[in-house]
């Protein structure tokens, strides 16, 4: 590989430049109207103007995207996460263009990424799945009785969805009833495929994940778990490992179901498999992930690995290194910083007209001092990732950068990750993935709100 094309923008092509100019790579930057300004355009060896603001006009034409990539000279494309890093089609097409697609074959994005096939692909795996339907549920009346003998409350999530998008929580029937079309709704819009299924709500569950790997050789390797339960919206914001208040047994059953849910679709490159985890250290599958996490630097952290330079190594036909040579040190914590309203977690796009960062920290920004957050796309500006010898030495960092980290020009969440860093809620570390929304609420109430 001598030159790679990044389907990207922001904080992840930065991310990906890096490791190809560590590695001697040359980098193709594509960019809509609105990013030509951005670091990443300027950082890489080339960049080319994609399309107008909107994505379905810029980092969604699959087409284009290839056409850039032979015109430029590419050996190969990156996709990154979120856009078209899980799309079938566009991993397919890469590679009847000839060119090599960095991440998993089409055959398994196609597996994976229809959430109600996951789950029957697990079960015959015997990976533990949260009890649910097993077909997609199309209309209101056969959904109010699968979720009658399920037990309230249940997840109603659409198929094909992700992020958090398309999930909402039922208690009752009457919320049920209210939810369905809507979440149809959204999953047609989001993702152009209205089908929906139903889980059992697990209650005071962590969301816990494990990072695999598998190279063309029949390779499968874990590089241990991420702790992804301080969320909003079913978002993820902070996530950290090794997972606190996780029992050894627990961590070792966790990533080896991991690898058996790998092994049973094949699976090469980066991949995350996710877990509901409940009260007892009993999991269950959730959904796999077919491509880099924006949370892999945690994982980078504790191994001391570089995952992208391990993307381009399977790529290549390189055989991955032995499990029992991988081994996690330390503790590591990422914060995921968003041009927000701390709030209402409502986009607050604007100029950074200052940008200040505290120390002992590693940042990963799509943007500098100057740029603009713009409308048009995620409002994620920053991710800082705090690593310490333990957790309590991760933590007293982490409340020290906050102590010192602004930005002005429009709001961000950095003040409620200022106060959430201090609370006991998370330093104790025995949190699920409602503790964010229920510190908020008690804040609200010791303040009067």
């Amino acid at each position: 590989m001598n030159k790679i094309l990044i389907a990207n923008r922001g904080e992840i092509a930065r991310r990906i430049i890096r490791t190809c100019d560590r590695l001697g790579i040359e980098t193709v930057a594509i960019h809509s109207e609105a990013d030509g300004d951005l670091p990443y355009a300027s950082e890489a060896t080339e960049a080319i103007l994609i399309g107008p603001n909107p994505v379905a006009q810029s980092y969604l034409q699959v087409d284009k995207i290839i056409e850039a990539a032979l015109a430029t000279g590419a050996d190969a494309i990156h996709p990154g996460y979120g856009l078209l890093s899980e799309n079938a089609e566009f991993a397919r097409k890469t590679e009847q263009a000839g060119l090599i697609f960095i991440g998993p074959s089409a055959d398994i994005m196609e597996k994976m990424g229809d959430k109600i096939e996951s789950r029957r692909t697990m079960i015959q795996a015997g990976v533990p799945v949260v009890p649910g339907t097993e077909e997609g549920v199309h209309e209101l009346e056969e959904a109010l009785a699968k979720a009658e003998a399920i037990g309230y409350p249940v997840m109603l999530k659409a198929s094909a969805g992700g992020g958090g998008i398309g999930m909402v929580r039922c208690d009752n029937e009457q919320a049920l009833s209210q939810q369905f079309v809507s979440v149809k709704n959204r999953a047609k819009a989001y993702f152009g495929d209205d089908v929906v299924f139903l889980e059992k709500f697990i209650a005071n569950a962590r969301h816990i994940e494990v990072q695999i790997f598998g190279d063309k050789h029949g390779n499968i390797v874990h590089l241990f778990e991420r702790n992804c339960s301080v969320q909003r919206r079913n978002q993820k914001v902070i996530e950290e490992s090794p997972s606190p208040h996780l029992p050894q047994d627990a961590r070792l059953r966790l990533c080896e179901a991991a690898l058996q849910a790998a092994r049973a679709v094949g699976y090469t490159n980066a991949g995350t498999v996710e877990f509901i985890v409940d009260e007892k250290n009993e999991f269950y599958f959730l959904e796999m992930n077919t491509r880099l996490q924006v949370e892999h630097p945690v994982t980078e952290q504790v191994t001391g690995y570089d995952l992208v330079e391990w993307q381009i190594d399977v790529s290549n036909g390189k055989e991955l290194p032995p499990q029992d040579s991988i081994q996690s040190h330390g503790h590591a914590i990422e914060f995921r910083i968003y041009a927000e309203d701390p709030k209402t977690f409502f986009p607050s796009p604007g100029k950074l007209e200052s940008i200040m960062w505290g120390q002992d920290a590693r940042i990963e920004s799509g943007y500098e001092q100057g740029n603009a957050v713009t409308p048009f796309y995620d409002p994620m500006i920053s991710k800082v990732i705090i690593t310490g010898s333990d957790r309590i030495d991760a933590i007293r960092k982490s409340q020290n950068f906050f102590n010192h980290a602004t930005i002005t020009g429009v709001k961000t969440n950095i003040p409620l990750f200022k106060e959430f860093v201090e609370s006991q809620e998370f330093v104790n570390g025995d949190y699920a993935t409602s503790v964010l929304p229920k510190w908020l609420e008690k804040t609200k109430e010791e303040q009067g709100l």
